[in-house]
């Protein structure tokens, strides 16, 4: 835990990212899901049994800075993420989604993304 606080109190917005490198290919990545808005993958550092990200091609820093114009964008993400959910087996027993928002939220890589977490039992309220 105290390793994730410290990346997110040391990130910086407008740096280039990893996740800008798996969308670009510069990272080969085996994609869950991947349409022209997304892709979806397993995350590096599972917290969860499964623990896959859903990720915008379009580089929104964060949720706090995306617009009106990405409306329809943020709603694709999280359908993405239910379809994505659905093929990994979680919708019997229910996910956890997040989204981490700047530094005190958690947030380490400053491309926005979507955390889905399952198949064990989430603790409230979290971390």
């Amino acid at each position: 835990m105290a390793d994730e606080t410290d990346r997110a109190q040391s990130a910086k917005p407008g740096e280039d990212t990893v996740f800008g490198k798996i969308v670009r290919g510069e990272i080969p990545t085996k994609f869950i899901f991947e349409d022209l808005e997304c892709v979806a993958f397993h995350d590096l550092n599972p917290q969860a049994p499964v623990h896959f990200l859903v990720v915008p091609k379009k580089p929104i820093v964060q949720l706090s800075q995306a617009e009106e114009s990405d409306a329809a964008l943020l709603g694709h993400l999280l359908l993405v993420a239910k379809k994505c959910a659905e093929m990994l087996g979680l919708s019997n027993d229910g996910y956890r989604v997040v989204i981490n928002d700047g530094r005190n939220g958690g947030q380490s890589v400053y491309h926005l993304h979507i955390h889905v977490l399952g198949k064990r039992q989430m603790v409230w309220p979290p971390g």
